[in-house]
C-alpha cells in the first residue's frame, strides 16, 4: 500500500555558487527580469508566458489559480530565478477569454498545458515541474495526464508542486458526500503538496491521498503551520502568514529537490473523457435549508471554557444550533455578533447556540473571545478535529439547526446574518412544535 510522506525539515546539503558581489548586482536585472513569450495552442489561441529564466536545471510552469495573475507570484518568480529555479507564469484565462474564475478551470483544454509541457522541455531540456494553487490543480493534473500517455520524455516532468490544492467538484450542502474531481483518482505521478493548517483542506487530507494513490501517485505532503489558503497573497495577511511567505521561494526549491531525486519511474496513464461533472459557474446562495443527510446527529460532548462537558444529547426538549467555526476564518467572525444576538432574542424559550471551535488550542480561542468576539453561548473546545470529521464539516463556518426531539432540520455552510427574517421564521416554528 503506498503511503504519503509528510515533511518536516528542510533537504540538507544545498549547494551554494559564490558569485562576485558586483557581478551579481550587475547581472540581477538582466538574467532574472521576466521576458515575454508566446505558444500557439490553435488558430485563435495564444497562450502568453511570463519566463523568469535562470541557469539551473529546473523549470517551474506556474499556472495561475482561479484567482488569477497576483502580483506576489512575481516577487516569487524573481526569488527563484535567483535560486536558479527558471519560473514560467502561464495566463490561460485570457489565452481563452475566460474570465477569473473557478468554473473557468474546468474550460481550459488538457492540450494546453500538455503543449506547454513539452513547449518548456523542448526549449530547455531542464526539469519540467508544474506548479499551481487551489482550483487550479484540476487543469494542471489533466494536462500532465495527457503528456503522461502521449509517451513523451517522461522522465523531463519529476513531479508536480501543488499549494492547497482543491480536490472537489464544489462544496456541497451539509449532509450530501463531496465528491472528488475525476482527475484525482485517474492521476498517475509524484505531487508534492504544501497544505495550509488552518484551511478546510487540512481535513480533507485523510480522503483526498489515498484517492491520489489509487492511480498509483506517490504524494509528499508539507503541513505550513499557522497560515490560511493562499497566504501568499491575502490582503489581509497577519505577519505570520507575510514572513512564512518570504520563505516560500525556498519552501518550493525544497520540494522540487525531492521530486527531483525520486526514482525514475515510468507512469503509464489512460485518457478518459472525465468532464461530466463541470465545476459551479457561481457560488451558492447562502440559505438555511432542508437538511438532505441523516438527521440523527452523531456525538457532540466537549469541554466549554469552564472546562465542563457539555453533551448535545442533554439538551433534547431545546432548539440548538450547532456552529462549527475559527478564528482564522473570516466568515466564521463577522456572523458571530448576529448569532449572539439571535441566542439573546430567543434564549428565554429554549433556544441555545454551540459554537464549537474547530481544533485551536485553548489560548489562541480565549484570546481570540477576549480581544475580537464577545459571545456568552457556549463555546466548546474540538481539540483534535474529531468532531467536525464525525460531522461531515466540509466548509468553515458549518451549521446545524437541530429540533426539541434531537433530529437536524436545517444547515447551511457559510456565513449569514442570523437575524435575517427566513432564519428567525425557522427558528421560531422549531420552537412551536
Amino acid at each position: 500500500m503506498h503511503k504519503a510522506f509528510f515533511i518536516t525539515q528542510s533537504a540538507s546539503n544545498r549547494i551554494r555558487l559564490l558569485i562576485p558581489l558586483l557581478l551579481l548586482v550587475f547581472s540581477s536585472h538582466l538574467v532574472f527580469a521576466a521576458e515575454r513569450q508566446t505558444l500557439s495552442a490553435g488558430p485563435d489561441t495564444e497562450i502568453e508566458i511570463m519566463v523568469n529564466k535562470a541557469n539551473g536545471d529546473t523549470v517551474f510552469l506556474w499556472l495561475y489559480s482561479e484567482a488569477g495573475p497576483q502580483k506576489e507570484e512575481i516577487k516569487i518568480a524573481e526569488q527563484l530565478a535567483k535560486k536558479g529555479i527558471e519560473v514560467w507564469r502561464v495566463d490561460l484565462f485570457s489565452a481563452h477569454f475566460l474570465p477569473v474564475a473557478s468554473s473557468s478551470m474546468d474550460q481550459i483544454p488538457d492540450s494546453d498545458f500538455s503543449r506547454l509541457i513539452q513547449y518548456a522541455y523542448q526549449q530547455t531540456g531542464k526539469k519540467i515541474i508544474p506548479v499551481t494553487t487551489g482550483r487550479g490543480s484540476n487543469p494542471v493534473l489533466r494536462g500532465v495526464r495527457l503528456w503522461q500517455s502521449q509517451n513523451l520524455q517522461s522522465h523531463a516532468v519529476p513531479g508536480v508542486i501543488l499549494m492547497s490544492p482543491k480536490f472537489y467538484i464544489e462544496t456541497p450542502e451539509p449532509g450530501i458526500e463531496a465528491k472528488l474531481l475525476p482527475i484525482v483518482e485517474q492521476t498517475n505521478l509524484a505531487i508534492f503538496i504544501l497544505q495550509p493548517d488552518k484551511s478546510p483542506w487540512f481535513w480533507k487530507l485523510d480522503k483526498t491521498i489515498p484517492a491520489l494513490q489509487k492511480g498509483g501517485s506517490d504524494v509528499f505532503v508539507k503541513k505550513v503551520k499557522n497560515v490560511r489558503d493562499r497566504y501568499y497573497f491575502r490582503p489581509d495577511a497577519t505577519n505570520t502568514e507575510k514572513e512564512i511567505t518570504t520563505q516560500l521561494p525556498a519552501t518550493l526549491k525544497t520540494a522540487a529537490n525531492y521530486l527531483k531525486v525520486l526514482p525514475y519511474k515510468k507512469r503509464t496513464v489512460v485518457v478518459k473523457n472525465d468532464n461530466t461533472h463541470p465545476l459551479p459557474s457561481s457560488k451558492k446562495e447562502r440559505e438555511l435549508k432542508v437538511f438532505q443527510g441523516d438527521p440523527i446527529p452523531p456525538a457532540l460532548a466537549l469541554n466549554n471554557r469552564q472546562k465542563e462537558v457539555i453533551d448535545l444529547n442533554a439538551l433534547k426538549g431545546q432548539v440548538v444550533l450547532v456552529n462549527f467555526w475559527a478564528s482564522w476564518c473570516p466568515p466564521c467572525v463577522h456572523e458571530m455578533p448576529s448569532m449572539q444576538r439571535l441566542q439573546n432574542r430567543f434564549s428565554a424559550k429554549g433556544f441555545t447556540i454551540l459554537g464549537v471551535n474547530m481544533a485551536e488550542d485553548e489560548k489562541t480561542v480565549r484570546d481570540f473571545l477576549n480581544t475580537r468576539v464577545n459571545v456568552q453561548f457556549p463555546i466548546l473546545f474540538d481539540s483534535d478535529g474529531t468532531a467536525l470529521k464525525n460531522w461531515g464539516v466540509f466548509a468553515f463556518p458549518t451549521s446545524y439547526l437541530i429540533d426539541k426531539k434531537g433530529k437536524i432540520r436545517y444547515a447551511l455552510f457559510g456565513g449569514v446574518d442570523w437575524e435575517q427574517t427566513s432564519i428567525v421564521n425557522k427558528v421560531t416554528h422549531l420552537l412551536r412544535e
